[in-house]
């Protein structure tokens, strides 16, 4: 049996109204194809369909195996961006860089050095070897800004596997095997108590959201923590951020400049509101130094 559909005059006004006024990409913006191949130096393909123009750069310099099986760049092991025309002369670009762990965070100061959005850090595969990270990139300029800023990262990734072609497995630094993390100084740093254990040391910051109409918090996993171990001259901290989207870039650039690594930007949840994202990282130096860059990066959230 067939059904009508009727709308009322005010929610019908509404939807035409809406529509009217979505962004659209100005249809006299060009892209220039030419441009972003000679700054890139990389030959793409133009999509007329989507009026999408995509660079791609395979990873061949090393060999990659999954599950035994040896893979070829065509099985998601190729780097690439992405651009299409905005607004106002304006162009945004997405896409997905290709990493080998050594070469994450240098790939990822590059891109945010210049200019670029980092907006996830994952894997795509298990039982991969040697261990293969994908880093999701974003941003809006013209062509010649995103273009330079993914050629810089890009040159930078080079410029690591031509001074080590076999990526590293470790970071630089050692960390003692007994922990004696003295809580005092961190606890002043972070003006709050934290949970000593086995000479380790860790704080915990809550933050609020509903899921299915749920008020949940800290207790719930919407958290950030850092937890210590070593001593305090040579320390380790590891821990996870729990970010808004808008807080997210600013964070990433605190935690960089202080000398620790962002290992995952993901989510973990899907119903949550406001929804969250989180950076889980890893730095090591003296105790102290690497709780004031934690500190620092909170108080990039509360601004």
């Amino acid at each position: 049996m067939s059904r009508t559909l009727f709308l009322s005059p005010t929610l019908l006004l509404t939807l035409i109204f809406s529509w009217g006024n979505a962004p659209a990409a100005d249809p006299k913006n060009e892209l220039d194809t030419a441009k972003i191949e000679q700054i890139t130096g990389l030959k793409g393909k133009f999509s007329q369909e989507e009026n999408v123009f995509k660079i791609g750069k395979p990873r061949t310099d090393v060999k990659i195996q999954v599950d035994k099986l040896k893979m070829p760049p065509f099985m998601g092991l190729a780097s690439w961006a992405a651009f299409t025309p905005a607004q106002n002369g304006e162009v945004i670009m997405t896409g997905d860089t290709v990493l080998f762990e050594d070469e994450v965070n240098p790939a990822m100061s590059a891109a945010l050095d210049s200019g670029l959005e980092v907006t996830a850090l994952h894997n795509h595969f298990l039982f991969d070897q040697p261990k293969v990270y994908f880093m999701h990139i974003g941003g809006k300029g013209t062509e010649s800004q995103l273009a330079t800023g993914v050629k810089k990262m890009y040159d930078k990734i080079s410029e690591i596997r031509a001074a080590k072609p076999n990526p590293v497995t470790e970071f630089p630094g050692m960390i003692p095997h007994e922990s004696k993390i003295t809580a005092a100084p961190l606890e002043k740093i972070f003006d709050m108590k934290g949970e000593s254990n086995n000479g380790m040391f860790k704080v915990t910051i809550g933050r609020e959201a509903t899921m299915h109409g749920v008020r949940v918090g800290k207790e719930m996993g919407i958290n950030t923590w850092a937890a210590f171990a070593g001593s305090d001259a040579q320390a380790v901290v590891d821990g996870d951020f729990v970010l808004l989207a808008d807080e997210l870039q600013s964070v990433l650039k605190t935690m960089q400049a202080g000398g620790i690594n962002i290992v995952a930007i993901h989510q973990h949840m899907t119903q949550d509101k406001p929804h969250y994202l989180f950076i889980h990282y890893w730095g090591k130096g003296s105790a102290q130094d690497l709780a004031k860059t934690v500190k620092s990066a909170l108080n990039e959230i509360s601004k």
